[in-house]
């Protein structure tokens, strides 16, 4: 059964992923009234939404926040959450944000759910619920149980227990998609690609975690997008659904490729302590999600190269970043002390 969408509250929406989702639905579905829906934090930015705001409907707001929430969601036939804290080094400094957003602003999105029948709420989660799945070879299932080892995974753990059970308590129309580590254009440069490639463009260290070893399964945005738009059409109500790209890249042969493409000298790369609890290894199985008709269609080589492309001629974008107080501070705070 196909779940007819024409008018979507995106939260989150001036953030990385759903930025990029914006993008998608405007292109896919140009048909759909779409709200977003941003607190704009220091990873909200309405420059992430630049060519697109004439075409949408932008709502300031927190999702913690009913009456904010009751209002940009009338109206709507669907919720997608993009809305959360998503960086683990900072959950790690301070996870208090984390369950606020990550939980309480679920929990809010829900009960308001609650009170519109029809209205579909689509979770955006994590591969991290999975926790570490090092020296094993087989990959995560959505029906394997959930060890997160960060506060960030605890939380979106947490987020998706409240999910499933409002869908079994109260019927309502929910699907979750969890998505393994995404890159991309408008990536705030905390995150590892981002990071290293901005590090690189300027000379600077690519701070790399332990010895190296950690694998991430890398999925571009654009693919994660086109997931999460086929899943809030075929999903099964109550269900989850992995998206991944079946990838295992290290942090060390990351930082390598990086500094290959850009010509840059790999006496950049500089071993930092480990990161506390520091997952070695995500890996999800993406069948499900396949078997609704998805398919990943960027290889690695691909939209590395084209990312490193956005972000070599995008510097005004992320130099602003960069400059700010905040993301100078946490940079000192998590690597130079490192």
């Amino acid at each position: 059964m196909v779940r007819q969408v024409l008018s979507v509250l995106v939260t989150g929406g001036a953030g990385f992923i759903g930025s990029n989702f914006v993008r998608h639905a405007l292109r896919h579905h140009p048909d759909w009234h779409v709200t977003v829906l941003d607190k704009l934090t220091y990873a909200g930015n309405l420059d992430n939404l630049d060519g697109l705001r004439d075409q949408v409907t932008f709502v300031e707001g927190d999702i913690v926040d009913h009456d904010v929430v009751r209002t940009a969601m009338n109206g709507v036939d669907a919720v997608i959450n993009f809305a959360a804290e998503t960086h683990v080094d900072r959950s790690l400094m301070d996870p208090g944000p984390f369950v606020r957003t990550n939980v309480e602003g679920v929990l809010v999105l829900l009960e308001e759910a609650r009170r519109r029948p029809g209205v579909r709420l689509l979770q955006v989660s994590t591969d991290e619920v999975y926790g570490d799945t090092v020296g094993r070879s087989d990959h995560s299932r959505e029906d394997d149980p959930l060890q997160p080892r960060s506060p960030y995974a605890a939380t979106k753990a947490a987020a998706e227990h409240l999910v499933s059970t409002y869908y079994t308590s109260h019927g309502l129309d929910v699907v979750t998609v969890r998505g393994s580590n995404t890159y991309g254009p408008y990536q705030y440069p905390e995150k590892i690609i981002p990071l290293f490639i901005t590090n690189a463009l300027e000379n600077s260290r690519l701070p790399v975690y332990g010895d190296g070893r950690a694998v991430r399964d890398y999925l571009h945005v654009s693919d994660h997008c086109a997931g999460i738009d086929q899943v809030l059409h075929y999903g099964a109500s109550g269900e989850h659904y992995n998206l991944g790209a079946r990838l295992q890249v290290s942090g060390l042969d990351l930082a390598r490729r990086v500094l290959q493409i850009l010509n840059k000298p790999l006496g950049l790369i500089q071993f930092v302590t480990d990161r506390p609890g520091h997952d070695y290894r995500y890996s999800v199985d993406p069948s499900k999600a396949e078997a609704l008709g998805w398919q990943r269609l960027r290889t690695f080589e691909e939209g590395l190269a084209d990312t490193i492309q956005w972000y070599a001629t995008h510097e005004t974008w992320w130099q602003r970043i960069r400059q700010s107080h905040g993301h100078r501070q946490l940079m000192e705070r998590w690597y130079v002390k490192r």
